[in-house]
């Protein structure tokens, strides 16, 4: 972080687009004001491409006095519904807005607004950090106006609130997974009352829509240690309301002094892992939702202890209900979430036995083109504290990886699926789809991924005549 002064920020903001607003609010008599991430990115020596303009006045006249100076090759936007405009220039957006003070119902996040101050519009931000204002006019141009000592809170790296913590939270709840969402993003630390605030108010997250949700989500998940902000929603309730699922993992059940480990902590440690090898949201959200159906098959028992069978496909079947809920996409982006969270355990039992290029062709039939991304699923998984376990695990899980390279260089791929299918099945024995079709399928792909028959029409015909006989077919 850099600590500037006025002259310092007169010369950063010391550009041509910055200098046309100015202009144009001189031009109109109004005062013109930078604002919010903007600014506070820029002590942060970060860069921003998001341009928030306050005029007390009319935004709306100031982006069309800007928009008539930089001539044809801008676009002007006008909402007269909000009182916004937004100008677009090259690769610059800078959105317009009045100054204004706004009033909340207790069952809306919609406020109703009225014109209002430079005061006004910074009472109602949500953030200290992000209330920050530098004038653009010219007489006063790189003027910093921050009633809330934002830049102090910026140098402690502290999150919180310009007003009461309760008030803002309760008028917009959305705001709560703002709070959570910049602390994690920036690594600040959300101030004490700030978050006792969160605890009180989380029921009200209740009023926003799944859609807003998860774009904050998306966005605490695209963190380099999405583990913070999910920590964060646990620790002040907000997690049970918006992903129940997954918050019903911090638990460690006891019984005759055997406990198993807390699969919430576990996950986060996964979902970290992942980001270290991936940026793919999707395989983020695999990583998050990969154990969420432990809880639904956790079992006792007296021999093994806890046991969690078949949570993999406990948990796939979860994901559909939870990406609906939010909102989330229900198309390729889904199935691929959940054809990881299925699978994610076979590379694991693979690899605690010998490798055999059998069972590595089979994974590689079922995984399809998402393969590499769920052996980085399974390598980020392996969270043992066991040292000398994890490092066989990643041993053998460097094996497989090199037996898939051979199989995809050798195009086993094309080879995988017999070479006679179900519609040439039913035709033969003259049959509709079926359970029975389905186990003749399954008879020749087990045989050529097992290396048994070579993927030819001859020996898999004969394969296929002595099985349908043994069932009654022939």
């Amino acid at each position: 972080m850099k600590i500037l002064t006025d002259e310092e920020l007169a010369q950063v903001l010391d550009k041509d687009i910055f200098r046309r607003i100015s202009t144009a609010a001189d031009k109109l008599g109004v005062d013109c004001y930078v604002v919010g991430g903007y600014v506070r990115d820029i002590f942060l020596e970060r860069p921003s491409n998001d341009i928030d303009v306050v005029v007390v006045g009319s935004g709306i006249s100031v982006a069309s006095e800007l928009k008539q100076m930089l001539g044809r090759k801008a676009r002007l936007t006008v909402f007269r519904n909000f009182g916004t405009a937004q100008v677009k220039f090259r690769d610059i957006e800078v959105e317009f807005v009045g100054a204004r003070r706004e009033s909340y119902s207790h069952d809306s996040r919609k406020p109703v607004v009225e014109d209002g101050t430079l005061e006004d519009d910074q009472n109602r931000r949500d953030f200290t950090i992000n209330a920050m204002a530098v004038c653009l006019n010219s007489d006063r141009f790189g003027e910093l106006v921050d009633p809330f000592d934002g830049i102090y809170d910026l140098e402690d790296r502290i999150i919180c609130t310009p007003l009461d913590p309760d008030v803002t939270f309760s008028d917009d709840p959305l705001r709560m997974l703002r709070c959570i969402r910049f602390a994690t993003q920036l690594n600040f630390h959300i101030e004490d009352e700030t978050f006792a605030a969160l605890e009180r108010n989380a029921h009200r997250i209740k009023i926003i829509s799944g859609e807003r949700i998860k774009d904050e989500l998306n966005k605490i998940m695209m963190t380099p240690t999405p583990s913070r902000g999910f920590v964060d929603l646990q620790r002040c309730g907000l997690l049970n309301l918006i992903l129940p699922e997954l918050a019903a993992l911090d638990i460690v059940e006891m019984r005759n002094n055997r406990g198993h480990k807390n699969n919430f902590y576990h996950t986060l440690e996964v979902l970290d892992n992942v980001c270290r090898r991936s940026d793919n949201l999707w395989l983020r959200w695999a990583a998050l939702m990969h154990d969420v159906g432990k809880t639904r098959s956790k079992r006792w028992d007296a021999v093994a202890g806890w046991t969690f069978h078949n949570h993999n496909i406990i948990g796939a079947k979860m994901v559909p209900a939870v990406f609906r809920r939010l909102m989330l996409p229900l198309d390729a982006k889904m199935k691929y979430v959940q054809r990881l969270v299925d699978l994610h355990m076979r590379p694991i039992v693979i690899a605690d036995e010998v490798v055999t290029d059998s069972a590595v062709r089979r994974l590689m039939s079922d995984a399809g083109d998402d393969i590499d991304d769920l052996m980085t699923l399974c390598e980020a998984d392996i969270t043992s504290k066991n040292e000398v376990r994890k490092k066989r695990f990643l041993e053998n899980f460097r094996v497989v990886r090199e037996k898939l390279t051979d199989l995809k260089e050798k195009d086993y791929k094309r080879l995988l699926q017999p070479c006679i299918d179900g519609n040439e099945i039913m035709e033969m024995f003259h049959l509709r789809p079926c359970r029975e079709v389905g186990t003749l399928k399954q008879t020749l792909k087990d045989a050529v991924l097992d290396n048994r028959v070579p993927n030819e029409r001859e020996p898999l015909m004969a394969l296929l005549m002595e099985k349908a006989r043994e069932m009654g077919l022939a």
